[in-house]
């Protein structure tokens, strides 16, 4: 599945020629001339990543920004501005609002490299969180059922390798193990989201 890439621009032919320029780019690029639409947009589509221009009519570019990093924090958010704003795009990305910021004319070639950096260190940190997660949740269920039974998480095998359990302890650890069925099938999807992430990489 494509990344989605939101152009904001009240210049028409800006926004033609920043679509053509990534033409060769595997993106679902989307079009709007205002923040209004930008965010009329956000609201119904997911956006892997916004470029606007600041100097608009209404409200401007870093604004707009400013309003998508907190209704949308997984969003990136570039910035292009004039020579004249470069003091306000500065002040922007000390605020977190923006990721990266390019002066107009912006070079294509450049532009296109930076939003490819960004896309693919957003889909790393993605597969990061779900690896965690799923490694937090096996570190609670082996603390979990160590608790129940103490020992249990001492793995011990006879010389062919099987697991070796205690008689008197089979009923109690099949009931466990019963109660604990939920968890580990939620810890083994987590686990398999993850190895078809890193296995694909970042969207197609």
């Amino acid at each position: 599945m494509p990344y989605t890439i939101l152009i904001v621009d009240d210049d028409p032919l800006i926004l033609k020629s920043l679509k053509r320029s990534m033409r060769k780019e595997k993106f679902n690029i989307l079009c709007a001339n205002s923040a209004k639409e930008a965010l009329e947009i956000l609201e119904n589509k997911q956006i892997d990543l916004i470029i606007t221009d600041h100097d608009m009519p209404g409200t401007r570019g870093v604004d707009l920004l400013i309003e998508v990093k907190k209704l949308y924090p997984e969003t990136i958010r570039f910035m292009l501005t004039g020579k004249a704003t470069l003091e306000v795009a500065l002040d922007a990305i000390n605020k977190g609002a923006i990721t990266r910021f390019f002066t107009k004319p912006c070079n294509s070639i450049e532009l296109a490299v930076a939003i490819r950096q960004a896309l693919q260190q957003k889909d790393l940190l993605e597969k990061s969180k779900l690896l965690l997660n799923a490694t937090r949740r096996q570190s609670y269920l082996l603390e979990k059922l160590e608790k129940h039974l103490p020992g249990i998480t001492c793995v011990k095998r006879d010389n062919t390798g099987a697991i070796l359990l205690d008689e008197e302890n089979d009923e109690d650890i099949e009931k466990f193990l019963t109660e604990l069925g939920g968890e580990l099938v939620r810890v083994e999807k987590q686990m398999q989201a993850f190895e078809e992430k890193a296995f694909w990489g970042v969207k197609k």
